[in-house]
């Protein structure tokens, strides 16, 4: 029985007809302006009358976002992906969720899977895009945005982070405020370009408070409640332990929470406690936590408007963007006691 189905045409087949390389009809597809106006002419006549359309994608754009984390088992992963979805859904956009690890291979195997389903743009988090993959994303012809970039951002890739510095200020600000004047930080790692800036905010508000700086006091932890937990009781430790703790995110403030319930110590009466991030369950520790709020959602939202206009060919007003922060005061944060 003879097969009516049309065959698919191909790249390789436009390119050959074209006159022209595969890799020339590709920066074609996505708009590139490295293409002389009578070869993108040619190219552009032969896509339509063959209708052809490229895998995964919708007529009028991108069709597929590869969103990358290094790790997927944190609640701050799920707001971002949470803002990511809702804008990929309402651009009628699919999403690819991948964690790549630091393992050797991991990332090359990232790579072959975005160019196995032909991904469209590529959304990472808390990476660095080292230069052999953005290199490798730009052979694909897949543009990448970096949300909270781990180190310091390349100014060829579009980067989204909120003011951590800013954030720092507020978290500490609001301390000094209430009368404390022995304020612990528990900074994420120094690796990190959100816990170096963080860090930044605490200090320099120390020293517009006229506070010395006491290294003790600084004390640097991973990201999660097991590493709080531990900062915190070497913070309590300490011949003279602080008052208030500024904690670098909110699974660290919980963490360090902890550490204060099971030394038999009240959270704000005996020390008090600010986190960052404003994760939504943060709103039904015990006490309800003051922390600084970060817009994730609103990040996820962003990388992805973003990564839309670059599949378009479209120039951006400015490749590294700065979302506000602000300090939400609950309950975790009083005076310091009259000792």
């Amino acid at each position: 029985m003879p097969n009516d189905q049309p065959r698919a045409v191909t790249i390789a087949a436009i390119a050959e007809e074209a006159g022209v390389s595969v890799p020339t009809v590709s920066r074609v597809l996505n708009r590139r302006s490295d293409v002389a106006p009578g070869t993108r002419e040619r190219v552009e006549r032969l896509l339509r009358d063959s209708g052809y359309r490229r895998r995964g994608t919708r007529a009028d754009g991108a069709g597929l976002i590869d969103l990358v984390f290094n790790d997927l088992d944190s609640p701050w992963a799920i707001e971002v992906m949470r803002g990511v979805e809702d804008a990929a859904h309402a651009a009628g956009v699919g999403t690819v969720i991948s964690a790549v690890h630091r393992e050797a291979g991991s990332t090359r195997q990232w790579l072959s899977n975005v160019r196995a389903r032909a991904s469209d743009g590529a959304v990472l988090v808390t990476t660095n895009l080292d230069p052999l993959l953005h290199e490798e994303l730009r052979g694909l012809h897949v543009p990448a945005v970096v949300i909270d970039p781990a180190g310091v951002p390349d100014l060829q890739v579009p980067t989204i982070s909120s003011n951590n510095w800013a954030g720092g200020v507020s978290a500490t600000q609001h301390l000094v405020a209430l009368g404390h004047r022995r304020i612990a930080h528990v900074a994420g790692r120094s690796t990190l370009c959100c816990s170096r800036a963080r860090l930044d905010g605490y200090r320099a508000e120390l020293r517009a408070a006229g506070i010395p700086l006491d290294p003790e006091l600084v004390v640097e932890a991973d990201f999660n409640f097991e590493s709080g937990f531990r900062a915190g009781r070497r913070l309590l430790d300490l011949a003279e332990p602080p008052t208030a703790i500024f904690a670098g995110s909110d699974e660290l403030a919980l963490g360090v929470t902890e550490a204060l319930r099971r030394a038999r110590l009240s959270v704000p009466h005996d020390v008090s406690v600010v986190g960052f991030d404003d994760l939504p369950l943060v709103r039904w520790s015990s006490p309800p936590l003051t922390t600084v709020s970060q817009p994730l959602v609103a990040m996820g939202r962003l990388a992805v408007h973003t990564v839309l206009r670059l599949v378009q060919g479209e120039r951006l007003e400015s490749t590294r963007v700065e979302l506000a922060t602000s300090l939400v005061v609950r309950d975790s944060t009083a005076p310091p006691p009259v000792r």
